[in-house]
This record gives structure tokens, C-alpha cells and sequence, in this order.
């Protein structure tokens, strides 16, 4: 028999909510997923009016609420193994998360323990309706749950709780509908203990729906020079063994004590994006490549690379290939002695080296080639640059093929092509 795990620890969440990103589409664009945010402040007060959690024990789990720098997937594979119910936000997008897939097994191998089936059902998982999925699209893992969606009122059954939020008269529903799954989530808690589990990296862990139907793919490149490459007289506070240690706002936000790689890596996964993170030197092949690019590129540039001539050299090349889904942000902290000193001199041998990707970036977002002031601002701009280097990617890569079936080529004709006229009755 299961025993319910002591829990010491302050940060162990009641429950852990899992939902899927939604892009956003543009830098000054509301957060498309402030609804989902309101829904798990609402699930968390009810938590904690239902229950007697101690102070300091946090009713729920959500990436979304985590602090700026937090070391995210810390925390995440924490509240993984150790929260008591785990809670998915089910809509179309959540079943092709390929993150949502990993969040998913980490839980479920906590009842397995890790011996038995990978595919067991975890008796602690509660699914929330966000929008209607049909029962066809969902994967196997999911299909051997009891949903049991109508307990939760029938208007929730049919449109989801994001109907219910955005409609005034559905209002009284979505309370309803709220406090309903609330107390499904105690109760569940209550009856079904999981073991506590010890905290899994979400990278090592297939994806409990499967693979996703399109592998998406990011780079981030780094051109920064090490600690041991710095021009005389730069503060090495920023720098490590390796140009990827790099963080420009270690000197200035106690919060930025890992590197700003590591930070924009874990971004990236939270957008269902495989990343990979590589140093200029060791990634430049693939970018200067005319053929068979692996991924679209984000690439973080401290001025202060422009400094070493290698550098300078291959960052000129890169110009020069011109790839256009590559995207340039790049992060400069005002408060840094050193960037005041040498601001005007190095910006200037950026616009020199970089003139076409800098150009190109600043139809993104002028904010990610005018200088990134602050961890936070680098958060916000970050996904803007992602979505638009995935999207030229699509664009220019990945082959688009005409549909099975017989096509005929039409006959190339002198002069300008005349549509046949049609009548009323033709269209």
C-alpha cells in the first residue's frame, strides 16, 4: 500500500499544473496565455480554502508563475516528484507538446516507481478541460483515464473552460466548474497517494504521447569569448571556461547567476522546441553550409566578442551567407562599467561586422539587435525571435510537396497569361 511521502520541503506543491505554451505572436502582444494563468490562480485559492496546507507549502505548480533566472528545470523535475496530484490542461496543442509528453511520464513513472510498465495510469492525475479535444486525437495514455468531464457541469463537458471564462454569461459555470475540479483535485490527493519520487531531467524522458507529428528543432549559438580570451581590462564576472558561460547581466541581477544559454535553452524547451547550444567556432560549419541547414538559429552576440579577430572573422562570414532564418539578439547591461567605457567603439564594429543580419533582425524586433537591457527583457523578446527563425526556416527549408496524384505542367506561353472568362453559372 502506497504511504503518503512526508513532505518538508517549502516549495512542494499540492498540485502540478501542466499546460501547453501558446506562441506569441508578436513582442508587445498581451500573453496569450494569461487566461490559463488566472485559471490556476483560482484552482490555487480554492486549494487553499478546501484544505489545511501549512503556510509555505504553495497550493500548485506552475512554470508560468516561476521567477525570472529561477533555475527552471530544477524546480520543474522538483515539483515533478514530489507533487500529490498532477493536473493537464487538455486541449489540441497539449497532445502535441512534446514537453507536456515528458511532464507527463515523469509523473507517471513515480506510481511505477521506475519497475513496473512506463505506460501504468498514475490513479493521481486529474485533466482539466481547456478546450474540446476529440476523443480520437487522444493518445493512448490518455484514452485509459475516467475523465469524467460531465461531474464538472455539462456546458464545461462540451466548451471547455476557456468558453466559460471568455463568455460573461457562462460566468456562474466557470465558478461552478472551477470549485468542482478543486475538490476533485483534494480529493484525489486524499485518496490516492503517489510515492514521492527523486526529481528526473525531463531531456532523458521519452514522451508519453509519442513523437510528436513534426520534430521542431533550435540552435542557439553563442559568440562570446571565454574567460581565458577577454581583452585586457574586461571584468571577467561575466565569462566562464567556455564562451556559452557567458551572462552579460551577472553583473548587475543577482538572479542571472547561470549562463544566459542555459536560461534561453530552457525557453526554448518550454515552447516544445529540441535545442541544442553550441559556441560560434564550434556551429559555424552548419552556418556558412548552402545546403541541408539542421535548425533554425538564435544567436546571442556580446560586443565584446567582436574584440578577438577569429571572431570577428567568422561573425563576417556568417553576415555574408546571409541565412535567413538565422536571428541575432543582443543582450548589453547599461549598469556594466565596462560597456559604458567601450560602448560606442564596439557597437560600431557590431553594425560593421553584422550590417545584413542586424538589418533583417531589426524587422523582428529592434529591441533584440538594439541592445537587451535586462534578463527580463531578454525573456519577453525571446519567443518573438524563436517563432519568427522557426518560421523562416518553414519557409525557405523545409520542402513543401504537391499532393499524390497525377499534375500536369502548364505549356509556357509568350506575353502576358489571359484567364478563360467564366459566366455565373462557372464558378
Amino acid at each position: 500500500m502506497n504511504q503518503e511521502p512526508e513532505r518538508t520541503d517549502p516549495h512542494v506543491p499540492y498540485f502540478f499544473f501542466s499546460y501547453a505554451h501558446t506562441p506569441r505572436h508578436a513582442t508587445d502582444a498581451p500573453d496569450p496565455d494569461m487566461w490559463v494563468h488566472r485559471l490556476y490562480r483560482d484552482l490555487c485559492e480554492h486549494i487553499l480554502t478546501l484544505t489545511d496546507l501549512p503556510a509555505g507549502e504553495p497550493a500548485g505548480f506552475m512554470d508560468g508563475a516561476m521567477r525570472i533566472g529561477e533555475d527552471w528545470g530544477t524546480r520543474l523535475s522538483a515539483a515533478l516528484a514530489t507533487c500529490r496530484v498532477f493536473v493537464p490542461l487538455y486541449s489540441p496543442r497539449y497532445f502535441v507538446s512534446d514537453q507536456c509528453g515528458r511532464e507527463w511520464r515523469a509523473f507517471a513513472l513515480r506510481q511505477a516507481r521506475g519497475d513496473g510498465p512506463q505506460d501504468t495510469v498514475p490513479q493521481g492525475i486529474v485533466p482539466a478541460l481547456w478546450t474540446p479535444v476529440h476523443s480520437e486525437r487522444l493518445p493512448t495514455a490518455a484514452r485509459h483515464l475516467a475523465h469524467g468531464h460531465e461531474r464538472f457541469g455539462p456546458r464545461y463537458a462540451t466548451e471547455g473552460l476557456y468558453s466559460l471564462m471568455k463568455l460573461r454569461r457562462y460566468r456562474s459555470e466557470y465558478e461552478q466548474a472551477v470549485l468542482l475540479l478543486a475538490r476533485a483535485i483534494v480529493a484525489t490527493a486524499e485518496r490516492n497517494p503517489v510515492p514521492r519520487g527523486a526529481p528526473l531531467d525531463l531531456a532523458d524522458l521519452p514522451n508519453a504521447f509519442g513523437s510528436p507529428p513534426v520534430l521542431r528543432r533550435l540552435r542557439i549559438v553563442v559568440a562570446a569569448p571565454s574567460s581565458r580570451e577577454l581583452p585586457q581590462g574586461r571584468s571577467r564576472l561575466c565569462y566562464g571556461p567556455s564562451p556559452v558561460d557567458w551572462n552579460p547581466y551577472r553583473e548587475s541581477d543577482a538572479a542571472a547567476a547561470r549562463p544566459l544559454a542555459d536560461f534561453a535553452a530552457e525557453q526554448v524547451r518550454g515552447l516544445d522546441y529540441l535545442t541544442t547550444v553550441e559556441p560560434l567556432d564550434e556551429a559555424a560549419g552548419d552556418l556558412l553550409a548552402e545546403e541541408h541547414p539542421s535548425a533554425p538559429t538564435v544567436m546571442l552576440v556580446d560586443h565584446w566578442a567582436l574584440t578577438d579577430p577569429g571572431q570577428r572573422e567568422l561573425l563576417t562570414r556568417v553576415d555574408a551567407a546571409a541565412q535567413p532564418w538565422l536571428v541575432v539578439v543582443v543582450p548589453w547591461d547599461r549598469a556594466d562599467p565596462d560597456n559604458d567605457t567601450a560602448g560606442a567603439e564596439l557597437q560600431s564594429a557590431l553594425e560593421n561586422t553584422l550590417p545584413r543580419t542586424l538589418q533583417r533582425g531589426r524587422s523582428v524586433s529592434r529591441a533584440a539587435t538594439g541592445g537587451v537591457p535586462s534578463l527580463a527583457a531578454f525573456a519577453d523578446i525571446l519567443p518573438t525571435v524563436i517563432q519568427w527563425a522557426a518560421a523562416q526556416f518553414l519557409r525557405y527549408v523545409v520542402p513543401v510537396y504537391p499532393p499524390a496524384g497525377p499534375h500536369f505542367l502548364r505549356p509556357r506561353l509568350r506575353g502576358p497569361v489571359q484567364e478563360p472568362e467564366t459566366g455565373p453559372g462557372d464558378a
